[in-house]
């Protein structure tokens, strides 16, 4: 996933020689798919401006400043499911945006069975961390910072990682066989 930077307007004509720029930052894997996204927006907001209709003046792909530093991303989109549109805010941690996008088009695949083409993304925004003593910071939903979970060093010693559903071996090579008469059972009773 990239960011692309596309610059695009309506042909120039008689009576509009110089028509207004529109500038749209679009999330894709490739520059036709963000030209393609960017014709579909446009026709969108504009249902006069199409393809046939405009001409694409420029397209860049945006890197991350720093893509070593660890980022709360907030993603604000409008997705459409089988019965209705639904609004969303959802916060990833990731090192670059292109990242949390990529999580955020997995988790809507996942929960929400929602396809990358009904998605739309409405604004992004790095977020300030939240800290477990001051709670100024911009992040909201815990399962982004894992303050419930962990101190502020990441450790703790009251966090406990079961094992369920574990096979039982047998203590001796002698006593295994590749087939069994009856199913292992995988819980602790």
């Amino acid at each position: 996933m990239s960011l692309f930077n596309v610059v695009g307007r309506k042909a120039p004509t008689e009576d509009q020689p110089e028509p207004p720029l529109i500038r749209m930052k679009i999330f894709a894997n490739s520059e036709p798919i963000a030209k393609s996204r960017y014709w579909y927006f446009l026709h969108k907001m504009s249902g006069k401006m199409k393809k046939t209709t405009g001409q694409i003046l420029d397209i860049n792909e945006i890197s991350e400043k720093s893509p070593t530093v660890i980022n709360n991303y907030g993603i604000w989109i409008r997705y459409d499911s089988r019965s209705n549109t639904h609004n969303m805010f959802k916060e990833y941690r990731d090192l670059t945006l292109c990242g949390a996008v990529d999580q955020m088009y997995q988790e809507l695949a996942g929960l929400h069975r929602a396809r990358p083409r009904n998605i739309q993304i409405l604004k992004t925004a790095t977020l300030a961390d939240a800290t477990l003593e001051a709670e100024e910071g911009e992040v909201s939903k815990a399962s982004t910072f894992r303050e419930t979970n962990y101190n502020k060093d990441g450790t703790s010693s009251e966090v406990k990682f079961p094992l369920p559903h574990r096979i039982p071996r047998d203590p001796l090579k002698k006593y295994r066989s590749t087939f069994r008469a009856s199913r292992p059972s995988t819980f602790k009773q």
